[in-house]
Order: C-alpha cells, then sequence, then structure tokens
C-alpha cells in the first residue's frame, strides 16, 4: 500500500508520541510504501519518502498546526491508499489519539455554571476554538475513518469526550523491541561519561514537570548518597532544575545528558528507571525499560495507562500518589536494596516486554488499513 503519515515532529527524541509513530513506520517500511509528512524530522528511518511541510513559525502554536493540517491536506489529498495522522487534522482515514482531548480536559465531569463559565472560555479564546474545531473533526463518524488509542484508560477518555464515538475507537498500545545484544553497564556508563561506581536511577522525560521530576528530586534527599539520578530528555528545562539542584543540596549526584536519540545506552547503565509521572495516556519509556531488563518504578493506574496492565510487585512497583516523594524513595530503595526483588521485577517486565512487540502493533494497523482503504 502506498500510505502517507503525518507527524509534526518526526523524531525518537521528540517524544513519546513522536517515538510511536517512528517505531510503527520502521515496522511497515518493509512491506509499504510509506510518506513521511513533517516539519522537522532527523529522518530516522531508511527506506522511507520524507517532504518537509511548510513552517512560517513554531509559535503561535495554534496557527502553526492550522496551517500545518492545512498544508498536509494539500500534499495528500490523492495518490494514496491511507493517510494517517498523528496531528489534529480534519484528514485522515486513520487517526491515532496519544493525549487526552482537550474536551475532556474542559469539561468533564462539569455541569451547570461551571460547564458554561468552560463555554465562555472557548468561545473567547481563538486558540481553544482551533484546537476545538480541529479535534472534533478527527473524531467526526465516517465510514472510512478508524480512531485509535493508545491505551484503554485513553479510549475511554476519547468516548467520555465524544460519546457518538463509542464503540468505534480501537485501542493499539505501544510496541517494544527486545534487544538481544547490549553493551554491559560499566560499558554503558563509559559511553556517557557517567560515575561507574554507586547506583543510577534513570528519569527519561521531554516534559520534566508533568512526569513527576519535581518528587523525583525529593525522593533523592531520602535516599544514601551512592545513588545518583540521570536525567534524559528535552534540555530545554535543565537550566531551572539543575539551579533547583543546587538550591538542595543534590549537586554531583544528578546527571542531566539532554535528549539522546537511542535510549538503549541509558537503560543499560541505570539500575532502576523512576517515573513518578502525575499524567501518561501510556508510558512508553516504562515498556522501553522492561525490554532491557530494568526493573521499574511507575505511577499507578490512576496516573499512568500502561499501569493498568501491571501487577504490584510483579512487573513493577506502583506509586499509588506521584507527588509522594518519601514513599517514592521507600520504593527506589527497595529495589535498589533487594536484589531477589528486582531480580523478579527484570524477570516479569522482560516476559511483559516480550508479549508487546512492534509487529503486533503493526498488524493491528495493517487491518484498519485494509477497511479504511476498500471504503475510500
Amino acid at each position: 500500500m502506498r500510505i502517507a503519515v503525518i507527524s509534526r515532529v518526526f523524531s525518537r527524541s521528540g517524544g513519546g508520541a513522536e517515538s510511536y509513530s517512528v517505531a510503527l513506520v520502521q515496522q511497515l517500511s518493509s512491506r509499504h510504501e510509506i510518506h513521511v509528512f513533517a516539519q522537522e524530522s532527523n529522518q530516522p528511518v531508511a527506506g522511507v519518502t520524507y517532504h518537509r511541510v511548510f513552517c512560517l513559525s513554531r509559535k503561535p502554536r495554534w496557527i502553526n498546526q492550522v496551517l500545518f493540517a492545512i498544508a498536509t491536506w494539500m500534499q495528500t489529498r490523492s495518490g494514496f491508499d491511507v493517510v494517517h495522522s498523528h496531528e489534529n487534522t480534519w484528514h485522515g482515514q486513520i487517526q491515532t489519539i496519544h493525549v487526552r482531548p482537550l474536551r475532556h480536559n474542559l469539561f468533564f465531569a462539569r455541569s451547570g455554571m461551571r460547564r458554561f463559565v468552560q463555554w465562555v472560555k472557548v468561545a473567547l479564546s481563538p486558540r481553544l476554538v482551533t484546537y476545538m474545531l480541529l479535534e472534533g473533526a478527527r473524531f467526526k463518524a465516517s465510514p472510512a475513518r478508524k480512531v485509535v488509542a493508545t491505551s484503554e484508560s485513553l479510549r475511554r477518555e476519547c468516548e467520555q469526550a465524544y460519546p457518538d464515538s463509542q464503540g468505534d475507537v480501537s485501542v493499539i498500545t505501544p510496541g517494544t523491541h527486545c534487544p538481544q545484544h547490549l553493551p554491559t553497564r560499566l560499558q554503558a556508563r563509559q559511553q556517557l561519561r557517567l560515575p561507574r561506581a554507586g547506583r543510577l536511577v534513570l528519569f527519561v522525560a521531554n516534559d520534566y514537570a508533568r512526569k513527576g521530576l519535581d518528587a523525583l528530586l525529593q525522593a533523592m534527599k531520602h535516599l544514601p548518597a551512592d545513588i545518583r539520578l540521570v536525567v534524559v530528555g528535552n534540555p530545554k528545562s535543565a537550566p531551572k532544575y539543575r539551579q533547583k539542584v543546587d538550591q538542595m543540596g543534590l549537586g554531583g549526584r544528578i546527571h542531566f545528558l539532554g535528549s539522546l536519540d537511542d535510549l538503549s545506552l541509558a537503560y543499560c547503565a541505570a539500575d532502576c528507571l523512576a517515573h513518578p509521572t502525575l499524567e501518561d495516556s501510556y508510558a512508553m519509556v516504562v515498556l522501553e525499560a522492561m525490554a532491557h531488563g530494568l526493573p521499574v518504578v511507575v505511577s499507578g493506574p490512576e496516573h499512568c495507562g500502561i499501569s493498568q496492565q501491571l501487577t504490584q510487585g510483579s512487573e513493577a512497583l506502583l506509586l499509588p500518589d506521584p507527588r509522594d516523594a518519601q514513599r517514592l524513595a521507600q520504593l527506589i530503595g527497595s529495589v535498589l536494596g533487594d536484589t531477589d526483588l528486582a531480580a523478579n521485577l527484570r524477570s516479569h517486565g522482560l516476559k511483559f516486554a516480550e508479549r508487546h512487540s512492534w509487529e503486533r502493533a503493526a498488524l493491528q494497523y495493517e487491518q484498519l488499513y485494509l477497511q479504511a482503504a476498500s471504503r475510500h
């Protein structure tokens, strides 16, 4: 099939949604003709045709989103069997939803005057009006359109925001690859220029605040001095957090590595992953860490989509309240101080990851592609 993929930032370092798009294209490119339409890309998948989409200015983001939607609509109106969008666009037979709908954030569980106030807020904001219109277009019922959520919890939120979509939203969770040949912990630390000795906790996120770095830094104050924290992700917020680290007296124990296109070295260098996210529709980083045999401490099901599939003490240690720094420190201390517990988490986590391959996800998408193309 000739498939157009719409993803504004097509790069593994862009974030979870971007990594999802890249990994899926990588899996499909061996048996389909894939064309990627993006404003930013380091062209991470060989054998794919890349189309650079016009970008007047990244800010304001809502205007750029409209211009991106118009440009990709014009470029993909014909010549493709399927158009697969990972963005807020009105076109695309396949619409993959990666984050909680704006309509859910604004209106769910609100009624009466509170709901009216929210509508007034939307009406007075060109930005919110634009996002609402684009989002509504993604969920508009059509025989040729398939909407996909990346987790079961996100599917429920989509159906709560758009009741007419009930029963029509598919769930295709992220996949992963379990690597066979990995560097040793010492080799990985040497390549990343991290301390050879001591225990390392890994934190991976582009949005440091939303993914729980504040609570994790507080937890570090309760942990022994030989335990260090490695922060990987968009370095935009790093200066603010470096200042915070110094104020907390944690200087020398926190290492900021910035963005990495390949996280394998970081997983191999660490002793455990901490992901105390406040909100995550799935959390691919947790699945990838498990695939590398890394024990995981992660927020519970109310805050993180993947945790709905995990059993406490088996595949991971679950944190009920991601803001509870003391409890977070206890869980991290348990993993790093109990070799039997760590081995158990590694074993069960690896088995969980092996059941969630990108090939499985690609086959599910191919079924949707065929259904959409037959009605196109």
